[in-house]
């Protein structure tokens, strides 16, 4: 095996294993979100509110680097 096709190995290796865990944060967060974040109705306070917006925040960062959207869009 030539150093190039051994070093697309590695890169490709890694590629994987980083896909592999943002799968499993994906469908960990999916789990989340279809048990309403373990809130009920009657528990939600301004508190949860700004958690969840946190966290939507921080998604759209992330979808609009993915999608070159907002702030990232060519």
């Amino acid at each position: 095996m030539t150093r190039r096709a051994q070093d697309n190995t590695k890169a490709l290796d890694a590629f994987i294993a980083a896909k592999t865990e943002i799968d499993a944060m994906l469908a960990r967060l999916q789990a989340l979100s279809d048990d309403h974040f373990e809130t009920s109705p009657d528990e939600i306070n301004w508190g949860h509110v700004g958690t969840l917006n946190h966290y939507r925040a921080k998604l759209r960062e992330i979808t609009d680097m993915a999608f070159h959207e907002g702030e990232h869009a060519e």
